[in-house]
């Protein structure tokens, strides 16, 4: 069988079991801070475990896209070395919403298992939860007895096992409960510890003879903050099965990497490097072929569900796995990107189930290529530093790089620890690797730390908070409300008495505001109680409530008080400028093409940022392009319908989502050009959309992009202005166009003539001040010639240098090799901003018969002025911050080059 074939038997199982199909989620979680990737198939039903969302099904199934690179499921560490961890793999899943339980759980697996898919039954084992005393928790001996009436499995291969292996927690808060694990015994040859004495082949016993392949979790319980168990209000069942293992065990293959879901790509790598795959473990050119297969799959599907390499959360790990895919190319002698070349590969293989490979093959080959070239130039300066750092460690007699230098090596520049430890084994030296990990766990904490305060904020209120009805907010600015609680220091209160003038977040039972989602702001505005004001500041929702934050102005405001909301006029430039995004994105594609799909934006009264897919800075006349296709449909006074659809009759009519946005059964459809909304498909834009918009285009008056600009690799932003904002900026440039002119002493039609004849007049006395510099930067080289040391025929020319531009240096540097054909320099020079530049060069004859380096001789002085450089063995160039060190350095000079000659 194919793994397509496999998928799909998966699938049209329990859809003859009356299972909905769900479609994967995003990678990128929607709506959940406490998680960077999706990482396993229940995470887009977490609110329907917890009662927060209901949907019209109670039976689901799908194959989900999952990642595991940080946290608790972290799998990273172990790619390439064996066959079977992945950083990206499929999860195939079925789901119960409190209405199915155990027994039918059981049951199905166990026919899939043995029916449909043909596994031995003797070859079969399973795994219960043998409790836990320290949660309070029995063993489970309803699913052992399950196991035992419903399969025909004897009670020898029905194993219990504690916490560790047999209870399932999403994260440190969140839905848990037992689970119960289907472990397939591939058979003695398949054990990699024989070599061990003491060892025991058993299910959950360290050996790759055993291979748990699905794993049945009964959802009972949630774990708050504090780490306590609750019961749910309904049980549920959540299972999960590998699907890169179950098609390695169907197609007969010993690994993972040689079924037909990597073998495609391991092949492409082998023909791009001219290198061999033989699958052996431990081997070091294999480990690296399974390390880049892996990693393009993860970066692949993370880039074309909008995530983008960064500096920050799940850009941060982008960074890093491309990175390390990288270094591991370099084993591979790959030293120019590579690794964007195997996405047509991937996309061949999983395009056809997952579309939107195929839809973005582009921008994820743009961005994997640049961040390559990127990381290829920072390894660079990484080696430096590590040069850098070893030349202190010989000047004071040190064998061991501190932790520290490893861990800023690896946080900084993408270096993992083994590539650190390498590079010092080559230099007869060793890594702190304790304080390297030692740092590594406090940087775990941290984000432990952190995502644990976001999952308090985002699942424990939500729980609380009553529905809001906020269907309002896109017919009026006022409306009458009921105060129904108010939130306090992370706490829900449903009576008494708000505090006065304190901070707090007020929930009624409907209002007109609008909460902050997809890229628009929260609504401000005010709240009015009879005698009595609240001003809110920012709208959130918090599960299926609007939360009104801001201070209370007034004393004695109570729950259950009517008022009314009243929202700030300010909203009427929001709505402009969140229709002049559609505008944009929708003239956008017209100029660049398809591929500019929108991956965020911000949208506020003030001004409008989106954020777009495209490869490169947008041309002048690219903008104009853009600007005046939107003042033309601005000026066609073009009328904005919206209607709710089922998202499968909204995506058909070609509706286009965000990717980053979480949608459900039904979605708002904001269409552009259609007169009501009966004739959507008339319009010339369409969008998932569920913000506020004026009513026709004219409304939003005018626009103007002011800025465009690079946020991440592959990834540009416009910031534009509509309206209002747009007219007072106007103003604002005339006014200073004007004080400009009256400087100049002309008036503003004239200014670029004016300007013009400025920039000719200072390039006429740079030239000539230029020249007086030249004549000063030759006199001082001749003096240096004089004062050079002779050995035999060899010139050694050292010492400080005027200040000057590096290429200044550099052509004084030319003469002196050609006045001194067999030489070696070096030059320290002081900057205006107190830096420090050093140059080196050294004659070819030097290089051949005294194995002298430029590079080497500014390796070993560029610490000395708390700096680092590198070049070739010709010339070499160095920056340092410590001028007043520049005599000790040309001192190491002096004596390192007396050692050679």
């Amino acid at each position: 069988m194919t793994s397509d074939e496999i998928r799909q038997n998966f699938i049209d199982f329990f859809r003859r079991h009356d299972h909905t199909f769900v479609p994967s989620d995003s990678v990128i979680p929607a709506d959940d801070p406490t998680l960077l990737f999706t990482n396993a198939g229940m995470n887009q039903f977490k609110d329907i475990f917890l009662g927060i969302e209901k949907r019209d099904y109670v039976r689901a199934v799908n194959s989900q896209k999952c990642i595991r690179v940080s946290g608790k499921h972290n799998d990273l560490e172990e790619v390439g070395k064996d066959t079977y961890h992945h950083t990206f793999f499929e999860m195939l899943g079925n789901w119960s919403f409190g209405d199915y339980f155990k027994s039918e759980a059981i049951t199905w697996a166990w026919q899939l298992f043995t029916d449909v898919w043909g596994f031995e039954p003797d070859k079969l084992w399973a795994s219960v939860f043998a409790g836990d005393p320290a949660d309070g928790l029995p063993p489970d001996t309803d699913a052992e007895k399950l196991w035992l009436a419903n399969t025909g499995i004897p009670p020898e291969r029905v194993l219990s096992f504690g916490r560790k292996d047999n209870f399932w927690e999403m994260g440190q808060v969140g839905p848990c409960g037992p689970c119960s694990e289907i472990h397939l015994d591939l058979g003695p040859h398949r054990c990699d510890k024989k070599d061990q004495p003491d060892h025991v082949c058993r299910v959950n016993g360290g050996c790759a003879r055993f291979t748990e392949l699905w794993n049945l979790v009964f959802i009972q319980f949630q774990r708050d903050e504090k780490g306590n168990l609750s019961k749910l209000p309904a049980n549920h069942v959540d299972t999960g099965a590998g699907f890169e293992r179950i098609v390695a065990v169907l197609q007969k293959k010993n690994s993972n990497y040689d079924t037909d879901l990597f073998a495609p790509i391991i092949n492409h790598i082998a023909e791009i490097t001219g290198k061999s795959y033989t699958g052996k473990l431990g081997a070091q050119n294999d480990n690296a072929f399974r390390v880049i297969a892996d990693h393009l799959r993860m970066l692949t599907f993370a880039i074309a569900d909008g995530a983008t390499p960064g500096n920050d959360g799940r850009g941060y790990v982008l960074r890093r796995i491309l990175r390390r895919a990288t270094r591991f190319g370099l084993l591979l002698d790959m030293h120019q990107p590579f690794i964007y070349r195997l996405v047509p590969t991937l996309v061949d293989i999983m395009g056809s189930i997952f579309p939107e490979l195929t839809r973005r093959i582009h921008h994820v080959e743009n961005v994997i290529q640049a961040e390559e070239q990127s990381f290829l130039r920072t390894l660079e300066r990484g080696i430096d530093i590590f040069e850098a750092d070893v030349a202190r460690l010989r000047q004071e007699n040190l064998t061991e790089l501190p932790g520290e230098k490893a861990f800023r090596l690896y946080d900084t520049y993408g270096f993992p620890l083994d590539l650190t430890q390498l590079m010092a084994r080559e230099r007869n030296l060793t890594v702190n690797v304790d304080g390297f990990n030692k740092l590594m766990e406090q940087q775990r904490r941290r984000a432990r730390a952190s995502q644990k305060d976001l999952a308090y904020q985002a699942d424990a209120l939500s729980a609380q908070l009553p529905a809001t009805d906020d269907s309002l907010k896109y017919q009026t600015d006022n409306c009458p409300a009921k105060l129904l609680g108010y939130i306090l220091e992370d706490q829900y209160f449903t009576d008494g008495q708000v505090p006065a003038h304190a901070k707090v977040g007020f929930v009624f039972d409907r209002t007109c505001a609008y909460a902050e989602a997809g890229g628009q702001i929260g609504d401000h505005g005010r709240v009015s109680f009879d005698d009595k004001t609240f001003t809110f500041d920012d709208t959130q929702r918090i599960g299926e409530a609007t939360v009104h934050l801001g201070s209370t102005d007034s004393p004695n405001i109570s729950v259950g008080e009517q008022a009314t909301i009243h929202i700030d006029p300010a909203r009427r430039d929001t709505r402009r400028n969140h229709t002049a995004t559609h505008l944009l994105q929708w003239a956008l594609q017209q100029v660049l093409g398809e591929h500019a799909h929108q991956e965020g934006s911000l949208v506020g009264p003030d001004y409008f940022r989106f954020d777009f897919t495209h490869p490169r800075p947008l041309t002048p006349e690219q903008i104009r392009q853009v600007e005046r296709l939107v003042h033309e449909k601005i000026t066609a006074a073009d009328p904005v319908a919206a209607a709710v659809l089922p998202i499968d009759q909204a995506r058909k009519l070609g509706a286009m989502a965000l990717f980053s946005e979480k949608y459900g059964q039904s979605v708002r459809v904001l269409a552009i050009g259609a007169d009501n909304p009966d004739q959507l498909d008339h319009a010339f834009s369409r969008e998932f959309c569920g913000g506020t918009h004026v009513a026709n285009t004219r409304d939003i008056g005018s626009f103007k992009i002011i800025r465009e600009e690079s946020v991440a690799t592959g990834v540009r932003r416009i910031t534009a202005l509509t309206g209002r904002a747009l007219n007072d900026m106007l103003y604002q440039r005339s006014d200073q166009l004007e004080q400009i002119a009256a400087l100049l002493k002309t008036n503003p039609d004239q200014l670029a003539d004016r300007i013009q004849n400025l920039l000719h007049e200072n390039k006429k006395l740079k030239k000539q001040l230029e020249k007086g510099a030249g004549l000063d930067l030759k006199a001082a080289a001749q003096k240096l010639l004089d004062d050079a040391r002779t050995v035999g025929e060899t010139k050694i020319i050292i010492g400080s240098f005027p200040q000057a531009s590096p290429e200044a240096i550099r052509s004084q540097i030319d003469w002196l090799r050609k006045k001194a054909p067999s030489s070696v320099t070096v030059l320290a020079s002081r900057t205006d901003n107190d830096r420090v530049q050093l140059f080196a060069a050294v004659t070819n004859d030097l290089i051949e018969s005294k194995n002298l380096s430029a590079g080497d001789i500014v390796k070993n002085i560029a610490p000395l002025v708390g700096g680092g450089g590198g070049g070739r063995p010709q010339l070499a160039q160095a920056g340092g911050k410590n001028p007043q060190n520049i005599p000790h350095a040309l001192d190491a000079a002096r004596k390192l080059i007396a050692e050679k000659l």
